[in-house]
């Protein structure tokens, strides 16, 4: 029988694996160990674990969606320019609220031109210090070229995004952060990354016309193709 890994684990696994998909080494880092605390607050990490390892001793081995998210594939195609945006229910907690609240993607983005970012993690490096930053700095730029509002999307739970949102200045600089932390909507859109702790979301930006893709943005070649300036240059 297998027994549960302690959250404090499963929580260092996850940072410890996002400074590797960054390019960067753990022992260069000290930020693991301060994460651990931020991010016990998120019962995401041990739930999903223990319902994976759950589904695979009831099946007596892994489920055909596991097979295919451990080969680093999604089972849905990924979103293209031209399609509609996938009407999910995402969890946001703005700073001051006094709980988290459930919101609809078309409720978000019906009638405005927006964009949107997804991350595989809050608070990891690559994350922390290039891709939300760099939206942040180009707020100003992302309205004059009619950009309504900003999203930033991840598989952390909702009191993780908003301590990042808090945390980094996203908030104030008027990004909104919302948690997608079954991975419904990041699984819709065709950009599950799977990682031995949970289901993760693959780095990706787009832009979005009433909920139709107008303009989409992915790191298969380099990450700095999601990031802001990359986004604005392709709305000149």
């Amino acid at each position: 029988m297998r027994s549960s890994l302690p959250l404090a684990f499963v929580t260092a696994t996850s940072v410890k694996l996002f400074l590797a998909l960054d390019g960067l080494s753990p022992s260069s880092r000290c930020c693991a160990n301060a994460l651990v605390p931020l991010a016990a607050v998120s019962s995401t990490f041990s739930t999903s674990l223990r319902n994976n390892n759950s589904n695979s001793n009831n099946k007596g081995g892994m489920s055909s969606s596991n097979i295919a998210m451990s080969s680093g594939q999604s089972l849905m195609d990924e979103i293209k320019v031209g399609a509609t945006l996938p009407n999910i229910k995402v969890t946001e907690y703005p700073t001051g609220s006094d709980n988290p609240t459930e919101v609809e993607i078309n409720d978000l983005v019906q009638g405005k031109k927006v964009a949107i970012f997804g991350v595989p993690g809050a608070f990891t490096p690559g994350c922390d210090k290039k891709h939300l930053p760099s939206f942040i700095e180009a707020q100003e730029a992302l309205k004059a070229k009619g950009i309504e509002e900003t999203f930033c999307v991840a598989t952390n739970d909702a009191f993780v995004m908003q301590a990042w949102g808090r945390m980094s200045g996203g908030a104030d600089a008027g990004i909104r952060f919302l948690s997608d932390s079954n991975a419904e909507f990041t699984e819709a859109l065709g950009l599950i990354m799977e990682t031995p702790v949970m289901k993760r979301c693959k780095r990706f930006s787009l832009i979005a016309d009433n909920g139709v893709v107008t303009h989409f943005f992915d790191a298969a070649e380099q990450s700095s193709d999601t990031w802001a300036p990359n986004v604005l240059k392709a709305l000149e």
